[in-house]
């Protein structure tokens, strides 16, 4: 094993940092951070509560960004003095330490890489994610829980905020459609690639014929939008409806009629919010859902005319991104990237990195094409 030699892993691994850097740019992130913090000081700050809380994450938002960054380059400076110490006591132990920590860095690293591709208008904001049943039954709504439990798993290894801001549970098992908001940076641009129809393929555990069952589920993944995006929305063009929310089972959560569903009636979107205790406080998280998603639409109704007046229309994704195969055989494939694993329980668990990381790389590749 000695001499160990890591110097071309860590050369390699100290270019991709360097580019790192300079695409996050860290002068102006310490700019950003150094006009937030003096923001944040300010003694009249929570005279606004709402402005004081955008304050207080966006700093803390690019102070985490930072310190992942900083970090990441004195682990690098680290492993070089690990390597050493190993070579000069020729220390088998510490030599596996070092092998661990560069594979350790190597994948932090790779994180860092594809996070610098996401450069979209929205890429930066968090998301709203909803995650609805389609085709299949029962199973279709315990496939859609399963997803929303992949994905929350995801966010909480992540360390991500997250809020469920809204759940309609099926009445066997599963549920209907759950919407839930991811507060970090990148969270818009990261589970973009998320969006569309997933399949599963299994043994039905509500069929007691012991058949196999195809079932699926959509998830749709829509940029949070700030307040300097607002688009107008009259109250002519919604109606309010109200009513107690509820949980599994048909359980009352709240004694009062505190949900709220909004219908933007020119589209037919519909936003139901029951997370919050008073009808207030989910009227205006509805509203602010309703506004993203009609902003997003805007926004895609302009890109979809100057694509057509360019005569150049994109195929869509198509019906199918991705299949969750249960049985005859374990596998999971992204049916756009090709990329695969065969362990679907650790997928179903949050392991969904290497989906991600693949999709953002084909979509920044389509892109160029």
């Amino acid at each position: 094993m000695f001499p160990l030699d890591l110097s071309e892993q860590i050369a390699a691994v100290r270019r991709t940092f360097g580019e790192i850097r300079s695409v996050i740019d860290v002068d102006r992130l310490e700019h950003e951070i150094a006009e937030l913090s003096e923001r944040a000081g300010a003694p009249d700050l929570w005279d606004d509560p709402e402005s004081a809380q955008k304050v207080t994450s966006a700093l803390s938002h690019r102070q985490s960004e930072l310190a992942r960054v900083t970090s990441l380059g004195k682990r690098i400076d680290d492993l070089e003095v690990l390597v050493e110490l190993a070579n000069e006591a020729e220390d088998e132990d510490v030599a596996r330490e070092a092998q661990a920590e560069l594979a350790s860095i190597q994948r932090v690293v790779g994180d860092l890489e594809v996070q610098t591709l996401l450069d979209g208008q929205y890429d930066q904001r968090p998301a709203v994610v909803t995650i609805r049943a389609g085709a299949g039954g029962v199973d279709a709504a315990d496939f859609a829980e399963m997803l929303l439990r992949m994905y929350l798993r995801w966010a909480e290894q992540h360390k991500y905020p997250v809020q469920v801001l809204d759940t309609s549970y099926a009445e066997e098992a599963g549920i209907k459609s759950a919407t839930f908001e991811v507060d970090a940076p990148y969270a818009f641009g990261t589970l973009s690639v998320e969006a569309g129809t997933h399949r599963l393929v299994r043994m039905s555990p509500f069929n007691s014929a012991g058949k196999r069952q195809t079932s699926f589920a959509a998830v749709e993944v829509i940029p949070l939008m700030e307040e300097t995006d607002h688009i107008d929305v009259p109250d002519s063009d919604i109606r309010v409806d109200v009513f107690r929310s509820s949980g599994p089972g048909g359980q009352s959560v709240n004694t009062t009629d505190s949900a709220v569903r909004i219908t933007h009636l020119p589209t037919g979107i519909v936003v139901s919010m029951q997370n919050e205790k008073s009808q207030i406080q989910n009227r205006a998280a509805a509203m602010r859902v309703l506004q993203s998603r009609l902003l997003l639409l805007q926004r895609e109704q302009e890109a979809a005319a100057k694509k057509e007046l360019a005569g150049t229309i994109t195929a869509s994704w198509g019906d199918q991104m991705r299949s969750y195969v249960l049985a005859p055989y374990q596998m999971v494939k992204d049916l756009r990237t090709e990329y695969e694993v065969n362990n679907p329980a650790a997928v179903f668990d949050g392991d969904i990195d290497g989906f991600i990381a693949a999709g953002i790389r084909w979509r920044k590749q389509r892109k160029k094409d």
